[in-house]
C-alpha cells in the first residue's frame, strides 16, 4: 500500500514525513483519482433524485485523498524542494488539472447540482450548507458547466498550460533566487554591518567553501539587514539590483514570457466564460464584486498615503543631506537612510531590539497570547515525523480541559530547496464527519535570522511581526469549527483571509503584550517601557511609502488582468506605464516586479493583491473593539473566534465581520494608525 494512502502509523494521525519518497506521489495522485472517479462516476449514475446528500455532500467527500496528497506535494515543493521534486510537478500539476476538468465538466454531474441548485429556497438548509450549494454551483458554472463541447475542450487546454506555466514562473524565481551571493573579502567592505549580520555571514561563506569571507544572498535574513546597514553604497547598489532583476535578466530563467503567457491564458480563460477580463472573473467571488471597486478603493487610499510619502521622502533627503552633502536618494539608499533616520529620531534602530526577540522567546510570545485570548495550550511533540531537521511540531490544545485542537508545525529558517517568504499553510484540513470533529495540521513558514555558532537566532521586529502574522493564519485554521472541507480555516474570500494574520500584528505594539515575553537573551531584562513607546512611536515611521508601495503592486496586479494581455509587447515597459506617478523613487534600470511577482503569477492572489490593504480596514476596525475593552479581554476574544476565526468560509464575510462588531467596518480606525489626513 501506497504511504500515501495508508492509515497514518503516528502520533495524531500526523503526516509520516519520514518514510515518503518522491516517488510515492505519482502512484500516489493516480490511485487517488481513480478511486475519486469511482465515487463521481456513482454520484453521476445514482438513480435517486437529486438531493443535497446524495450530490453536495458527496461531491465535498469525493477527492479527499486526492487533496491530502496534493496538500502534501506541494508543501514539500514549496519548503523542502529539490530536482527529483521539480521534475515530478511537471506531471503531478497536469493530472490533478486534467482530473478537475473532468469533474466540473461532467455534464451528468452538473445535471443533479443544478437540480439541487434550483430547489434550494424549499431545502431548508442551514447556512453553511447553502454556502457548500451555492459554492458547488458557482464551482461548475465558473469552471465551464455551461460551455458547448468545443469551448469546454479549449478549457481543458487553457487549464492545462496555465497549470505548467505557473510552475515554471515559481522554479525560475526560486532558481534566481538561490544563484546569487555577493562574495565579500574586504573587511572594510562590511562597515555598518552589525555583528550577528557579520557572523551569519561568515558562517554560511565557511558552508559554501570560502574560509575567511563573508557571503550574503537574496534571502530576507541576509538582504534585508544588508540595505539597512551597510555603509558602501555601491555593494547596496548591487544587492537592490540584483534582488530587483530576478527572473528579468534575460537569460534560461528569464519570467517574462511565462507572465505574458499566464495573464493571456487567464484573459483567454475569462472570456471564454463570458467576462470582460480575468479580474472581472475573479472578483465576482470576492468581497470587493468587480475591479471599479478595487480601483476606487486604491485610488482613495493612494491620495490619503501620497502626500505623507512625499514628506517621508524628502526627510530622508535633508538626511542623506546633512550626512553626505548630497541629494541624490536612490532606491537602494531608501531603507539605511531610513533606518538612520529611526535611530536619530527615536534613539533606537533594528539591532537595539533584535536581543529582546530571541526566537524561542517570541515563540512562547505568540503562544502565551493565544493562551490569554483563545485559552490555548502548547506542547512540544518530539515523537512526530518532519520533512527537515528545523522544523518543530506542537500539539495545540484547550489549556483547560486539555481537548485536542490542532498540530502546528513552525519552520523559521531559509535553505536552499525553499522558497523565499512567509507563508501558513496546512498539511490537513478540518472538517465534521459521521460525528467526528477531524482536526487540523497546519504550518508556519518563514525565512528569519539563522542563530549563528555564538549567538541564536535574534528576531528583527519586522520579523517578530511576520511571526505574529502567520500565527494569525494558523488560529484561523486551527480554531475552525466548520461542517465541511472545503469551507473550514482560511477557505474564505481572498480579501478577507489577511484579517485574522493582520490583526495579530496590533498586539506587537501593546507593553501589555510585550511585557509578557521581549526579554533580553542573556540577562533576562524586561523590555523598558521607553523601548516600549518608542517602538509605538516608529511604527508608522515610513507608512505612506509602504502605503503607496502596497498599492502600486495592487495596481500593477489589476492592471495585468483588467485588460487584453495581448497588446503588451514588453512586459518592462508595460510596467513602468503602469507604475509611472506611482513610485516615490527613481526607477532602477532592469528591475521588474512582475517578473518575481510570485503572490499573482504563482499563488492564488491574482485580480486580489489589493486585498492586503482591504484587510488592513477591517483589522485596524477589529482591533478598536479590542483596545475599547482591553487587549485581552476574553469576552472581546471569544467574540471574534466564534464569529471570525471558528467559521471559516461557511458564510459571507462581511455577515460573519458585522456579527463580530456589531456594525460595518470605515476607514477612521486605519488612517488614525497610520496617521494620513481624512
Amino acid at each position: 500500500m501506497n504511504i500515501l494512502l495508508s492509515q497514518y502509523e503516528t502520533p495524531y494521525n500526523a503526516i509520516p514525513f519520514d518514510n515518503i519518497r518522491p516517488a510515492d506521489f505519482m502512484p500516489a495522485l493516480s490511485e487517488a483519482i481513480k478511486t475519486a472517479q469511482q465515487r463521481l462516476s456513482a454520484i453521476a449514475a445514482d438513480p435517486a433524485e437529486a438531493s443535497f446528500a446524495n450530490t453536495i455532500e458527496a461531491l465535498e467527500e469525493s477527492d479527499e485523498k486526492i487533496n491530502q496528497v496534493a496538500l502534501i506535494f506541494y508543501n514539500l515543493h514549496s519548503a523542502e524542494t529539490n530536482d527529483e521534486l521539480q521534475d515530478i510537478a511537471e506531471n503531478f500539476s497536469p493530472l490533478l488539472t486534467e482530473f478537475y476538468s473532468d469533474l466540473y465538466l461532467n455534464g451528468d454531474l452538473f445535471e443533479r447540482v443544478k437540480s439541487v441548485h434550483l430547489q434550494r429556497a424549499d431545502l431548508e438548509l442551514n447556512p453553511e450548507q447553502l454556502t457548500l450549494l451555492e459554492k458547488t454551483y458557482k464551482a461548475f458554472v465558473r469552471n465551464g458547466a455551461l460551455l458547448n463541447d468545443q469551448d469546454k475542450k479549449t478549457l481543458r487546454v487553457l487549464d492545462q498550460q496555465l497549470s505548467t506555466v505557473s510552475l515554471s514562473f515559481g522554479d525560475n524565481v526560486l532558481e534566481e533566487t538561490n544563484s546569487f551571493t555577493l562574495l565579500i573579502d574586504n573587511p572594510e567592505d562590511l562597515r555598518g554591518l552589525p555583528d550577528n549580520v557579520v557572523r551569519a555571514a561568515a558562517e554560511l561563506a565557511k558552508e559554501r567553501g570560502h574560509a575567511d569571507k563573508w557571503v550574503f544572498t537574496l534571502d530576507a535574513p541576509s538582504y534585508v539587514p544588508f540595505m539597512k546597514f551597510a555603509e558602501k553604497r555601491q555593494l547596496r547598489e548591487e544587492m537592490l539590483k540584483a534582488f530587483h532583476s530576478v527572473a528579468y535578466r534575460r537569460n534560461n530563467y528569464d519570467n517574462q514570457e511565462n507572465v505574458k503567457s499566464i495573464a493571456r491564458l487567464r484573459f483567454q480563460r475569462a472570456q471564454l466564460l463570458g467576462f470582460e477580463s480575468h479580474a472581472h472573473f475573479v472578483l465576482e467571488d470576492r468581497m470587493a464584486r468587480n475591479p471599479s471597486h478595487v480601483r476606487t478603493f486604491l485610488e482613495d487610499l493612494f491620495d490619503r498615503a501620497k502626500p505623507t510619502a512625499d514628506r517621508e521622502i524628502r526627510e530622508l533627503e535633508d538626511l542623506q543631506f546633512e550626512m553626505e552633502g548630497v541629494r541624490d536618494l536612490q532606491r537602494w539608499d531608501y531603507s539605511f537612510y531610513a533606518e538612520k533616520l529611526r535611530k536619530k529620531r527615536f534613539n533606537f534602530d533594528e539591532n537595539t531590539l533584535r536581543p529582546f526577540f530571541e526566537i524561542n522567546n517570541s515563540v512562547q510570545g505568540m503562544f502565551v497570547v493565544a493562551e490569554r485570548l483563545y485559552g490555548l495550550s502548547f506542547s512540544k511533540l518530539d515523537n512526530v515525523p518532519v520533512y527537515h531537521p528545523d522544523v518543530n511540531v506542537y500539539r495545540v490544545s484547550d489549556s483547560s480541559t486539555d481537548e485536542f485542537i490542532g498540530l502546528l508545525y513552525t519552520d523559521f529558517f531559509p535553505r536552499e530547496g525553499k522558497r523565499n517568504g512567509a507563508w501558513m499553510t496546512k498539511f490537513k484540513s478540518q472538517f465534521f464527519r459521521k460525528g467526528v470533529d477531524h482536526r487540523p495540521h497546519v504550518s508556519i513558514v518563514c525565512n528569519f535570522t539563522r542563530p549563528t555558532s555564538s549567538k541564536p537566532a535574534l528576531l528583527s521586529f519586522d520579523e517578530v511581526n511576520t511571526l505574529f502574522h502567520e500565527f494569525g493564519h494558523a488560529l484561523h485554521g486551527l480554531l475552525s469549527r466548520c461542517r465541511y472541507r472545503s469551507l473550514s480555516g482560511t477557505n474564505v474570500h481572498r480579501d478577507f483571509v489577511e484579517l485574522p494574520s493582520q490583526i495579530m500584528e496590533n498586539w506587537l505594539t501593546e507593553k501589555e503584550c510585550l511585557d509578557m515575553f521581549a526579554a533580553h537573551y542573556e540577562s533576562g531584562e524586561r523590555i523598558s517601557s521607553d523601548l516600549v513607546e518608542k517602538i509605538k512611536q516608529s511604527a508608522t515611521l515610513h507608512e505612506g511609502c509602504a502605503t503607496v508601495r502596497q498599492i502600486s503592486f495592487g495596481v500593477l496586479d489589476l492592471s495585468w488582468h483588467t485588460q487584453d494581455p495581448d497588446k503588451v509587447e514588453d512586459v518592462g515597459e508595460f510596467e513602468q506605464s503602469v507604475m509611472e506617478g506611482m513610485e516615490v523613487l527613481p526607477h532602477v534600470a532592469m528591475s521588474n516586479m512582475s517578473c518575481r511577482f510570485s503572490h499573482i503569477f504563482r499563488g492564488g492572489y491574482s485580480a486580489g493583491y489589493y486585498g492586503y490593504k482591504w484587510a488592513e480596514v477591517l483589522d485596524a476596525d477589529a482591533f478598536e473593539s479590542f483596545k475599547d475593552e482591553g487587549i485581552f479581554n476574553r469576552e472581546t476574544a471569544e467574540q471574534f473566534r466564534e464569529h471570525v476565526l471558528s467559521k471559516g468560509g461557511s458564510e459571507e464575510p462581511m455577515v460573519l465581520y458585522e456579527r463580530f462588531r456589531g456594525k460595518k467596518p470605515t476607514y477612521d480606525a486605519l488612517l488614525k494608525r497610520a496617521g494620513f489626513s481624512h
